[in-house]
């Protein structure tokens, strides 16, 4: 005499699965390894799928998303410093690398890499008369990710890999993105106009500074103490003021733009707080960019 079939509900999707277990949401059958606890019952996966679409992504405080947490641009930044490094490196030859002088001979010397993008407001070499003051206003992007040996790199990028990942957790990956690149533009400028024409300098200290003061206004915004970032401040002050060839002008000016475009993040409220933020860092790189067309002006004139 045969058994008869069974009538239990058998999982929606493990039909070889009986189960007395229901979707919360949905009602359909469900088995133990189908199901997802949820704050009454239990949930189905594609009901998990479901509400995971229809809810609003988490937000930080200055609307960064939680692709901050991944730390993707803090890593892309370090990536194309080293990989130009290795480029210089391979045009320059090994005194590029170290052995040059500065720094207690540490640095390395400049190679037709960092002579092509360096900050540089009007000289005379190979023949040619180069600058930014000439028309490369590219010079005002591409010498934050040049540096002058090794040791110099790996300086900037233990700054960008401490604070970056801080600072892009916060804000966000694109956010951070605008405030590495406007500090960086700033000191740049700033070494441009308060430097002789012909004397260049290059390195992403100019935005690493500006990721320092970054902190401390994030911090501020947030209420929590500021104090463990002074002494970070202080030593590369010193180092600025006291260690000769290194660009006081362009570390300073980093500083001040990387706090203003910090500001210009952290300060914003909602209602229509994106556009708050855009507009504010639109107004430092108007000011940015008037300040190098002004100095191009009083060279050539």
């Amino acid at each position: 005499m045969s058994e008869a079939p069974s009538t239990a509900p058998v999982c929606y999707r493990h039909p070889s699965r009986e189960t007395m277990l229901r979707c919360s949401r949905c009602d359909r059958p469900i088995c133990t390894s189908c199901m997802n606890d949820a704050a009454v019952g239990h949930q189905c996966p594609d009901c998990v799928k479901e509400g995971r679409r229809s809810q609003r992504p988490a937000r930080t405080a200055f609307g960064g998303s939680r692709a901050g947490q991944l730390g993707y641009a803090t890593t892309g930044i370090i990536a194309i410093n080293s990989l130009v490094m290795i480029a210089s490196a391979v045009l320059g030859g090994p005194r590029a690398i170290a052995g040059a002088g500065g720094f207690f001979g540490l640095l390395g010397e400049g190679t037709p890499l960092t002579d092509f993008g360096e900050v540089l407001g009007w000289a005379t070499y190979g023949g040619q008369v180069h600058g930014i003051a000439e028309g490369e206003w590219y010079r005002l992007f591409t010498a934050m990710f040049l540096h002058y040996g090794v040791v110099h790199l790996l300086l900037n990028m233990m700054l960008v890999a401490q604070l970056g990942r801080y600072l892009e957790t916060q804000l966000g990956p694109m956010r951070f993105l605008a405030l590495y690149l406007l500090a960086g533009l700033g000191g740049n400028v700033t070494a441009y106009v308060f430097q002789p024409a012909n004397q260049p300098s290059a390195g992403a200290s100019t935005a690493t500074f500006g990721l320092i003061a970054a902190v401390f206004v994030v911090n501020r915004r947030l209420l929590r103490d500021p104090g463990p970032m002074v002494p970070l401040l202080v030593t590369n002050l010193i180092f600025t003021f006291t260690i000769p060839h290194i660009s006081i002008a362009g570390h300073l000016g980093g500083l001040v733009s990387g706090a203003a475009a910090a500001a210009a993040l952290a300060y914003p409220k909602l209602p229509h707080r994106t556009l708050k933020q855009v507009i504010g860092l639109s107004a430092l790189l108007i000011v940015l960019v008037a300040a190098a067309v002004f100095r191009t002006q009083s060279i050539l004139g």
